[in-house]
């Protein structure tokens, strides 16, 4: 058995993955709309569109890495609205260099909580959300 985090972006899941590709050199490796949903018609997400919910184009479910690690995500149900409240990502880059890069990638249009400094338990440790609200920790090796 293995825990993964699911990430809904509620309307947001392509561009967060676009982000992520860009900033942590994320691989998608699955990728199912919502239209490509095999259930009949009237179902939730539905390809035709007939039944409230997500739009048909919105992200169903996806999945990527990040190194060595599985993330899924989804637009949810596409209220627009994210809350990823009392968890972290933590990232875990080889060395103090990659750390920053990192740091600054996942800040960009989103909000440091804690800049990146060296810690007694890190050459470079720091804590932002990034642009979608996703809180990120970034810990390099001592």
């Amino acid at each position: 058995m293995k825990v993964e985090s699911y990430l809904m972006f509620e309307g947001r899941c392509e561009e967060a993955l676009d982000f992520y590709r860009s900033a942590l050199g994320a691989q998608v490796t699955t990728l199912m709309r919502f239209k490509d949903n095999p259930e009949p018609a009237g179902a939730p997400g539905c390809s035709d569109g007939s039944s409230p919910g997500p739009a048909p184009d919105m992200v169903m479910h996806a999945e990527f890495t990040v190194g060595a690690t599985t993330l899924m995500a989804s637009d949810g149900m596409g209220s627009g609205t994210t809350r990823f409240e009392g968890i972290s990502l933590a990232l875990s880059p080889a060395d103090e260099a990659e750390a920053q890069r990192l740091f600054r990638a996942l800040a960009e249009g989103g909000q440091v909580h804690m800049p990146l400094a060296k810690t007694f338990f890190s050459k470079a440790f720091g804590m932002v959300a990034d642009r979608f609200g996703v809180p990120w920790m970034v810990v390099a090796p001592a």
